[in-house]
């Protein structure tokens, strides 16, 4: 189960009565919160409904690693995208169905317009990706996530942007997540791109 690094702790001096009960992700205390944060504002929601899509391809992406590529780094890169992707996705849904929000299915990025999303592969680059073996895949599969990461980047900063977004502790906490994770998995590919043959 995914678990949050980021907690915000709130110390307000309000009564008990006007006191909202935010529960965190993986079901630490709940914190006060304000009248305003007491409900997922439009931004917060098209956040997770978008995220929840955006990572869908991000798992369909690594599925292809193992019959494809015989690189070890990048098979643990694979791995370690499909697990905290999955956790991921789960957490939104079950904070979705909490929320009033249709938490989707497994395919939720077919719906959705790839162009509108920021790094989302097109239906010609997910089919290139499936054709290509070897290096070619190597660097295919590693070009293709960096962007596809850098897309989600893209996304935390337009919700964090937003007007009334990201006030609920927890939408904060996961999008203060998804930031830091992103960022160390770009490093990380980008450590391994720099080691594969120009041919």
């Amino acid at each position: 189960m995914w678990i949050p690094r980021h907690i915000l702790v709130l110390s307000l001096a309000i009564p008990a009565p006007a006191v909202v009960a935010a529960q965190g992700h993986a079901g630490h205390a709940a914190v006060p919160a304000s009248p305003a944060a007491a409900r997922p504002s439009d931004a917060d929601l098209a956040f997770i409904h978008g995220m929840i899509a955006h990572h869908a391809q991000a798992v369909e992406m690594v599925a292809l690693v193992p019959p494809r590529s015989a690189r070890r780094e990048i098979r643990l890169i694979a791995e370690r995208i499909d697990v905290s992707q999955r956790d991921e996705i789960q957490w939104m849904r079950d904070w979705l169905a909490e929320h009033g929000g249709a938490a989707g299915t497994g395919h939720d990025h077919a719906a959705m317009d790839h162009g509108a999303m920021p790094g989302m592969l097109s239906a010609e680059q997910m089919a290139a990706l499936r054709q290509a073996t070897g290096l070619a895949f190597d660097r295919r599969f590693l070009e293709g996530m960096i962007r596809h990461h850098e897309g989600a980047l893209v996304m935390v900063k337009a919700l964090l942007g937003a007007e009334n977004a990201a006030q609920r502790s927890e939408i904060f906490a996961f999008a203060s997540d998804v930031d830091a994770d992103q960022r160390a998995e770009i490093a990380r590919m980008r450590r391994v791109l720099a080691t594969l043959p120009i041919r």
